[in-house]
């Protein structure tokens, strides 16, 4: 690929992390400990050479996956912390990471309004959406888990990993969780918990938050947000109207995950799991007569399920939020509100085009269409070949099967349940200046299946 590479590869960062290490040492009064460094040269070039068999995922080029390269200040801290290695699960193995995690999880949950909660980082949203299920569990023994059929898959394989028991719930033509067979179970009286999507994985549809509260304060039911991809979107400014309400509404809800190594601009393997009632902790409570003799106060591992836990994941989040914080208005939210432009853009181009079919107008920054043809399975092979095509021309979308309800074909013969569908995540703010560019290569990409039919 011969276009410029924004960002990914800063001359000075390597400069940066020598400064911040030659002050890292001066705390530390310790022997330097010689390494074989060209047997380290040998390697690290075999490991490059290896790490280029892959998609230039930090390219604008790169539409398809929920794949955002880290910030160069998150990248830089998690290596300078690498020089300690700290353990978060206890103070004694990270007494200054574990203060950063404590802080960058208090500015998360600021961000949705709460001062008082419990929560932590965790490897990612399964580990964040196994806490929170785990503790639904706890609090209402024997009764359903429910989540809309467009929720991550994760829902439904934890559930059955506690041993909870699991239901699905249709969603409308948005693919937004459907309230009026949400209730019809509800009244049965079985369930528990109910998992409010805040961007699904496929479309980045929002479940009906306000109306889930309200059913809350009717049948009394836990109510969790799995807001894994779509949780940073309250800061933005250019949210539709329903949307907004949406966001404003997370306060209300009983547990939230949100992934910062998503649109936090981390490095993978960030998770966080936050509850609003700090009282849950008493849910964790564990004696180890053998590890945290010296730590009198209440350390991380007392809060989590998982153990050992990288204190550098806490120290790149730490410094990416003093250095973007959770603001309304500021940088960061600015780069969020120009992914959703991008994505508003593609897709008034995309319902435009006859070629095209569109199922709705994005929630967020992630866009769907399907191709005009004879019937739906045509118009699925039609999207994976265009797939193909744009591939080659550098443009990488992805893949993704859609139920047939979430469109109006029209005469098109409907002969199947699902549609393959193109997907894009225009998930980084360089998205914007770049659509132009990969609206010319999926028309030509398009223009080249349909002319060989």
């Amino acid at each position: 690929m011969n276009d410029p590479q924004p960002g990914v590869f800063a001359k000075n960062d390597l400069e940066a992390l020598r400064k911040a290490l030659q002050c890292l040492a001066s705390g530390f009064d310790f022997p330097t400990i010689e390494s074989d460094i060209t047997g380290i040269d040998q390697v690290l070039l075999e490991v490059a050479e290896r790490l280029r068999d892959n998609f230039p995922y930090f390219h604008p080029l790169y539409a398809g996956q929920m794949l955002k390269p880290p910030h160069p200040v998150a990248r830089l801290a998690y290596a300078l912390a690498l020089w300690i290695n700290p353990n978060n699960h206890a103070l004694d193995g990270g007494r200054a990471s574990s203060a950063m995690e404590k802080e960058a999880v208090a500015n998360i949950a600021a961000m949705f309004g709460w001062s008082a909660h419990l929560g932590h980082l965790c490897s990612g949203g399964t580990m964040a959406n196994l806490e929170a299920l785990w503790i639904a569990g706890r609090l209402a023994p024997g009764k359903k888990i429910v989540a809309s059929n467009q929720a991550h898959y994760t829902h439904q394989r934890i559930s059955n990993v506690l041993g909870l028991e699991f239901e699905p719930i249709p969603c409308d033509r948005q693919g937004r969780m459907e309230v009026a067979s949400l209730e019809k179970l509800l009244q049965q009286g079985a369930v528990g918990t109910v998992v409010a999507t805040i961007g699904t994985t496929a479309t980045g549809s929002i479940d009906p938050l306000e109306t889930l509260i309200e059913l809350k304060a009717k049948y009394g039911f836990r109510l969790h947000a799995d807001a894994a991809y779509g949780g940073y979107f309250g800061l933005a400014g250019n949210l539709s109207t329903k949307a907004r309400r949406v966001y404003d509404k997370l306060t209300e809800v009983d547990s939230l995950v949100i992934d910062p190594h998503k649109h936090g601009l981390q490095p993978y393997g960030c998770g966080c799991i936050l509850f609003r009632d700090p009282g849950v902790g008493r849910l964790y409570k564990h004696d180890s007569p053998y590890t945290y003799f010296s730590s009198a106060e209440l350390h991380l591992g007392e809060i989590s399920l998982e153990c050992s836990r990288p204190g550098a994941a806490a120290v790149a989040l730490w410094a990416t939020q003093k250095l973007l914080p959770l603001t309304r208005e500021g940088e960061f939210a600015r780069m969020l509100e120009r992914s959703r432009a991008a994505a508003l853009l593609l897709h008034d181009k995309l319902k435009a085009d006859p070629r095209f079919l569109t199922p709705f107008t994005p929630q967020l920054d992630i866009v769907v269409w399907s191709l005009q043809a004879g019937s739906v399975s045509d118009a699925s092979k039609l999207a994976r070949r265009i797939f193909d095509k744009a591939a080659r021309r550098n443009l990488h979308l992805a893949l993704v099967q859609l139920p047939v309800a979430f469109f109006e074909f029209g005469p098109m013969k409907v002969d199947q349940e699902t549609v393959t569908c193109l997907r894009s995540v225009l998930m980084k703010p360089e998205h914007l200046d770049w659509i132009e560019r990969i609206w010319s290569i999926l028309d030509a990409a398009t223009a080249e299946v349909l002319q060989r039919g």
